[in-house]
């Protein structure tokens, strides 16, 4: 049910678009941080090539996705898991986030667990181009659909078709607790989505930027997280006040519709995850709809997805009290 703005903010961002007020300089303040680039002596991981996964819940598509291997797995022990949607964006060394980088620092300090990374990108015919960093899929791919529909079929491509795929080739911890999924904008509720219907498979979401609005139905969330029992899942938001306000391109009225407001549903989001008693935490910056806030603030997020991973704290051993060495096969 749509209804007017009743936030004296969500009056000022109308209008401010109304205005044309440009957002985009404000993310000039965000930058990477020691945690995102590369560093002599920290162990890198390794990242696989590109490869195609079929799909028989989007008959007809596949999947291009890419492993990252980090340099202290070890094959004796199991490892964590974490899923990118429009996995070639979070991972270009070159990008906003350069998440290798970030996993390889933070497992080096063990303030993450050794986990296998995977980036998933979303479905398109053999016909249809590769994802880039200039067209994610939207216009090429099957991206919309998939990642903005609420239903389980995309849970199934991560569930059914990519994770038995893992479990063959990795020794990866079997534990929902140790699985975790994320993404940017419609790649960030796809990732909710997943956990929403798979909470047996995945408990962390890493949501940056995401389209909790209606391009099919995701403004439905607030209220069905509300009339459901809660999911034992935890959820970390980040979104900045200029993202999308409810405006669409080429409204030459500028008419301002609440369930196309990107911040306003973010904003409803949390406060549904918090009155249900989810473990929830978030960041509203000032950025506008890109990565530029999330690559300043990836890190800090990975470590509160995975703030309480198993470690012993043995004051008598230096088990856990050395930096994470290539190829240790000690116990996170």
């Amino acid at each position: 049910m749509k209804s007017s703005p009743k936030h004296p903010f969500l009056l000022a961002a109308a209008a401010l678009l109304a205005a044309g007020v440009s957002a985009a300089p404000v993310d000039d303040v965000y930058m990477l941080g020691p945690d995102s680039v590369s560093h002599p002596g920290v162990p890198q991981g390794r990242v696989t090539g590109w490869e195609r996964l079929p799909s028989e819940a989007y008959p007809g598509t596949l999947h291009d996705f890419c492993v990252y291997v980090p340099a202290q797995y070890a094959p004796a022990a199991p490892a964590s898991l974490m899923i990118f949607q429009d996995g070639q964006a979070w991972l270009n060394p070159a990008g906003d986030i350069r998440a290798a980088s970030v996993l390889d620092n933070l497992i080096y300090r063990r303030e993450i667990p050794v986990m296998i990374a995977v980036f998933i990108n979303p479905g398109r015919t053999p016909g249809q181009p590769v994802a880039t960093q200039s067209e994610w899929g939207d216009n090429s791919s099957n991206r919309r659909q998939e990642y903005n529909s609420l239903d389980d079929r995309y849970a199934k491509v991560v569930v059914d078709e990519l994770l038995p795929v893992l479990y063959r080739r990795y020794n990866i911890s079997r534990k929902p607790d140790d699985h975790a999924i994320g993404g940017a904008s419609s790649g960030a509720i796809a990732a909710f989505t997943v956990a929403w219907h798979r909470p047996d498979q995945f408990r962390k979401v890493l949501s940056t930027v995401g389209s909790f609005v209606n391009l099919r139905g995701g403004h439905a969330y607030p209220d069905m997280i509300r009339a459901s029992e809660r999911k034992p899942i935890r959820v970390y938001l980040l979104d900045g006040v200029n993202d999308n306000r409810g405006v669409r391109p080429g409204d030459a009225e500028r008419k301002y519709d609440p369930e196309r407001d990107w911040h306003a549903q973010n904003i409803r989001m949390l406060a549904a995850l918090t009155e249900k008693g989810y473990d929830v935490n978030y960041c509203w910056g000032i950025g506008s709809h890109n990565q530029k806030q999330a690559g300043a603030a990836v890190p800090e997020m990975m470590r509160w997805l995975w703030r309480d991973y198993p470690r012993t704290d043995d004051p008598h051993s230096m088990g856990n009290r050395t930096l994470q060495a290539a190829g240790s096969a000690a116990p996170n």
